[in-house]
């Protein structure tokens, strides 16, 4: 069973910046679409950003201009950085990864087939 496990939430000042990043096992390697999704209390979730099996990567309006999706400098990690936090992007954020063979959308759930299990951010004024 692939797993993924995400780190680097945390409370940060309105302005600032973090990166969040998740550990995937090595089963998801390859021909896979990695994103990342977050959900605020009361909301749908929401898909933020992704990158394909091909490296091309696509950010949600809400963070164009202020995040970066990349593979991380580690082995199998993916990492989401975000400047310029506003409140709106407090969150529970989970990274996803889908197979090649699936042909929902990028910012689609139906698009992903593993999640890990969440890392919370908090801005605060």
């Amino acid at each position: 069973q692939a797993q993924m496990v995400e780190s680097g939430g945390g409370t940060v000042q309105a302005g600032g910046s973090l990166r969040l990043s998740c550990a995937y096992s090595e089963s998801i390697y390859g021909d896979y679409c990695l994103g990342w999704f977050r959900r605020a209390p009361g909301k749908e979730r929401d898909w933020v950003a992704s990158v394909d099996n091909y490296g091309a990567t696509d950010l949600a309006d809400s963070v164009k201009g202020r995040a970066t999706i990349s593979r991380g400098r580690t082995e199998n990690t993916l990492d989401l950085q975000i400047q310029d936090l506003q409140y709106s992007d407090s969150a529970m954020y989970y990274c996803a990864a889908g197979s090649a063979t699936n042909w929902s959308p990028r910012n689609s759930p139906r698009r992903y087939e593993y999640w890990g299990r969440g890392t919370q951010v908090t801005v605060s004024s």
